[in-house]
């Protein structure tokens, strides 16, 4: 195949194209990625090319191109042949510590009569997973067959899977090299990896919550906030409605970390037993952005009731219990979580080593001491401890008396849980007096020239 191409089109022509600062072609991109797809470009020249794009950028054509060709290298998810009665929205989370609003939002847009088509991915680096969340469940079916699939989408308005192969192949394969070239941070790149599994879902909304601060990815504000409108630009002019948030990752979103732990608190959020104010702020801001996007509401306000209401009147935890059962889960687990979630043997508390008030704390760290307690993966290959994880953490501003727990640690075995609690602990900030408040949710602007193109 490689013998066939035009001088122009060859791997290396176009790798020292982007090399030397020039702008791709739809034609060049085209080629480069579906020999990412069938094999015939090398990782060596995959390499070359993610690094020549991390250090000299695309511009949004190119951007657009790049997405649109990763898109198109596998299978797109068509929803119109089911004929649904409200619109296809998603969200997306770049990423971090006791974040689980998908497993609300979810079934809380479903209940206002959006259907959630939602593929997640697995645990990467300290940030948690939200398949790994849901296979702490018994029977869940985080790869069902597409049939099954689609018709929980159809009849219960949400199914949360993890990440299919016939999905944006090629995707995988430049996302494995970037990962152990140094190339991961490229904002070009990242768009390209997350828009093009999401417009290969087939949706018609995107809501990107970019996280910002020491438990993200992206810790810098700026970086963050030029991630979003990337983000929001492509994915627009790709055809689907995107929008934007960026939220606080400076200590977790939830006051836990770990797989059945985070499920635990899913449960008693839906059922209206718990709901903890930055988890809810959040999930609702999240969400208004779905429904207004989505012309389920006509404003932020009116969405925010909807969501309200799907919560109080019981019918988004029905779509939960109703997605865990038609995906091979327990039909009681929001009655009984406590029969079917994984507990530790081990709970141990965290004592705050000084009264005052919490300034600050490592968010990063908080979520390596729940990888390093089983709750996530050193290696690819590895297992994953469901019950493994922390629990009632303090929150930024809490005024703390000497001994009073920072947090619960939940470990197989007495030594594990003195390892992470002293993790936990060197984690915190405790001073004399109250930290400055910090805003929880930023908007992403967006510009007419975002706007979705045919």
């Amino acid at each position: 195949m490689g013998s066939e191409r035009r001088p122009g089109l060859l791997p290396q022509e176009i790798i020292r194209h982007k090399r030397d600062g020039g702008t791709l072609g739809r034609a060049e991109i085209d080629t480069f990625v579906r020999g990412i797809s069938d094999g015939s470009i090398g990782d060596g020249q995959i390499a070359a090319l993610a690094m020549a794009v991390y250090f000299n950028d695309m511009t949004l054509d190119e951007r657009v191109a790049l997405t649109l060709a990763m898109r198109d290298s596998g299978q797109v998810l068509d929803w119109t042949a089911l004929d649904l009665p409200g619109p296809v929205l998603d969200k997306h989370s770049t990423g971090g510590v006791g974040d689980l609003v998908s497993l609300l939002l979810g079934p809380m847009v479903a209940a206002c009569g959006g259907f959630v088509p939602m593929i997640s991915g697995r645990g990467l680096g300290h940030t948690g997973g939200t398949v790994d969340k849901l296979e702490s469940i018994p029977g869940y079916q985080v790869a069902p067959d597409p049939a099954l699939f689609r018709s929980v989408v159809r009849d219960v308005g949400v199914a949360i899977i993890g990440q299919t192969a016939q999905l944006a192949p090629a995707d995988r394969r430049l996302y494995g090299i970037r990962d152990v070239t140094a190339t991961v941070e490229s904002i070009a790149l990242i768009t390209a990896s997350i828009l093009s599994k999401k417009l290969a879902a087939g949706l018609d909304v995107l809501v990107m919550d970019v996280k910002t601060g020491s438990g993200a990815f992206m810790p810098d504000v700026a970086r963050s906030m030029a991630l979003a409108q990337a983000i929001v630009a492509v994915g627009n002019r790709s055809g689907m409605k995107t929008a934007a948030l960026l939220t606080d990752m400076n200590e977790p979103l939830a006051p836990c970390a770990g797989n059945a732990i985070e499920i635990r608190c899913a449960v008693d959020y839906l059922a209206g037993r718990s709901r903890p104010p930055r988890l809810h702020e959040v999930t609702l801001a999240l969400g208004a952005q779905m429904l207004v996007h989505g012309g389920l509401a006509t404003d932020a306000a009116q969405a925010r009731g909807k969501l309200r209401d799907g919560l109080e009147s019981g019918r988004a935890a029905e779509r939960f219990a109703g997605m865990v059962a038609a995906l091979g889960g327990p039909r009681d687990l929001l009655e009984r979580p406590d029969q079917h979630l994984a507990r530790a043997d081990t709970v141990l508390a965290v004592p705050a080593p000084r009264s005052g008030y919490v300034q600050a704390c490592d968010c990063r760290a908080l979520g390596l001491a729940v990888v390093a307690l089983g709750g996530g993966r050193t290696d690819p290959a590895g297992r994953i401890d469901g019950a493994a994880g922390l629990s009632a953490f303090a929150q930024i501003g809490d005024a703390m008396v000497a001994g009073q727990p920072l947090a619960f640690v939940h470990a197989r075995g007495t030594d594990a849980a003195r390892r992470a609690a002293e993790a936990v602990k060197a984690a915190f900030v405790i001073g004399d007096a109250p930290p400055a408040t910090r805003p929880l949710v930023l908007e992403c602007p967006s510009t007419p020239a975002e706007q979705p193109q045919a």
